[in-house]
């Protein structure tokens, strides 16, 4: 795997998904400081890059809603 391809994807990604959600870059840099999604698509970059653009986005908020629903959990201890 070439750095240069997993950044590409993930500039690919965050643009899309901040159209997609009506995000400024600064509400998406939180998102990504709360929940390391820039992380989180280069872990899963292999399987990633064969899964279109919008199947990497659904997999991105479904990661964003698990690691919300970890944190209320947490909280609520």
């Amino acid at each position: 795997m070439k750095l240069n391809q997993v950044a590409h994807l993930q500039t690919e990604i965050v643009h899309a998904y901040m159209r997609q959600h009506n995000l400024k870059p600064a509400e998406f840099v939180g998102l990504d400081h709360k929940y390391g999604i820039l992380r989180f698509i280069e872990i899963g970059y292999e399987p990633f890059h064969l899964t279109g653009t919008q199947g990497v986005i659904d997999e991105v908020e479904d990661y964003v809603k698990i690691q919300r629903e970890h944190e209320t959990a947490r909280s609520a201890e």
